[in-house]
């Protein structure tokens, strides 16, 4: 017996259609499987109570059948029906009422098929932890598989919701599309859906909507050379992080650029911050803030620190000691690429990024954050230090 055959879900789903969502509540033994709180015969109710026709009642459904079937990220035997549910469902207009309550993590009022695509994603994330490492995902035997079986049949049906007239809803449909196709067995489908994402980049004027779809498209692997030429700087600097520009000095010109200022970059986009991570939202495919991504792909592609030094020199003013693993620190690591032998002439871009750190206050308070990286050069992480070697060292021409 397969690990889909332990799960039954709908051979309709199966045989790679999208079932009929009554056929998926009557055509379920839900007694026989089991959510986080036990035996899942209660299940059916929520998701027909998703197309009520009061949105309160829709928001209070989808609060707990992300309770149960999708409990802190984890599956469980019915989180597959339940997810062909709601796949099946998404053109249903009730899907159209607005709610500020859908979800815990998005307030802002929008349509309750927004929040659907939104926890599929998060259904079909959940199904691709370990998918390609083989890493345990901590999910009872079998209960993975039958997710991951029927994510063809929910991409199918969240796709067309990429290019729907609601921002939210394209919003929650691009992160549902790049979830379901972190999967080997639908990688045929990233050419198709880049299509799609080139005709909304063609018709969007929003600039977080064409800048997620592009850094989306160039973490699959796609071209996106095409937009290093946009009128809009933050779509060039997000067309040039695509591994795929690696090797262009068109793409690595674009970033270097950008990053001559930093303040600007911040502008581009609400993102979190150290200060206040609730505010904005983080952009797809990127770790932490847009402006240390560009900074970061610029020292991996950029081997002469000479000419990293105009981007690094423009970083030292957002610098700080919180900051190290993000900016000054892999930096430093590329100002010294050997190492710092005591006594060692500094090169003049060496000497003056240093000394430009040495005068940058927040840069020096409770060092034991900073010790790592600087024992890691070979310098010492300690202000007075650097002052003497700056004085001691002449830099050689």
């Amino acid at each position: 017996m397969t690990s889909q055959d332990e799960y039954p879900i709908s051979t309709q789903a199966v045989g790679g259609r999208l079932p009929d969502p009554r056929s998926v509540i009557e055509g379920t033994d839900w007694a026989a499987l089991e959510h986080a709180y036990g035996a899942a015969q209660d299940t059916p109710i929520r998701l027909l109570q998703l197309l009520d026709e009061y949105s309160e009642v829709q928001a209070g459904a989808l609060g707990l059948l992300d309770m149960s079937v999708l409990h802190q990220e984890s599956l469980y035997s019915a989180t597959a029906p339940a997810a062909l549910f709601v796949a099946a469902v998404l053109n249903d207009p009730r899907t159209l009422a607005r709610h500020e309550d859908y979800s815990t993590w998005d307030d802002r009022p929008r349509p309750l098929r927004a929040a659907l695509l939104e926890w599929l994603g998060q259904i079909a994330d959940s199904a691709a932890y370990g998918e390609t490492t083989d890493e345990e995902d901590g999910n009872d035997p079998g209960v993975t598989d039958a997710v991951r079986a029927v994510r063809g049949v929910i991409y199918d049906a969240v796709s067309p919701h990429l290019l729907d007239p609601d921002p939210t809803v394209r919003e929650a449909a691009l992160s549902a599309t790049a979830a379901l196709l972190q999967s080997p067995d639908l990688a045929d489908r990233i050419s198709g859906t880049t299509q799609i994402l080139r005709r909304l980049l063609a018709e969007s004027a929003d600039r977080r909507e064409r800048a997620a779809a592009i850094l989306t498209i160039g973490a699959w692997g796609e071209d996106t050379t095409g937009w290093l030429a946009d009128p809009d700087p933050a779509v060039r600097a997000c067309a040039a992080l695509s591994p795929g520009c690696a090797s262009s000095t068109t793409a690595t010109r674009t970033i270097l650029r950008a990053l001559l200022d930093p303040a600007a970059i911040d502008s581009w986009f609400r993102e979190p911050t150290a200060a206040d991570p609730w505010a904005g939202d983080p952009l797809p495919r990127i770790e932490g803030r847009l402006r240390h991504a560009l900074l970061l792909t610029a020292i991996d592609r950029v081997s002469d620190f000479e000419e990293l030094l105009p981007s690094a020199m423009a970083s030292v003013p957002f610098c700080s000691n919180l900051t190290i693993a993000e900016d000054w620190g892999p930096l430093l690591a590329a100002a010294f690429p050997s190492g710092y032998e005591q006594g060692a002439k500094l090169t003049p871009a060496q000497h003056r990024y240093l000394d430009a750190l040495a005068d940058r206050d927040v840069c020096w308070r409770y060092t034991q954050l900073i010790t790592s990286w600087f024992d890691d050069i070979g310098l010492p992480a300690d202000r007075s230090a650097i002052r003497a070697i700056l004085a001691g060292a002449q830099p050689h021409q």
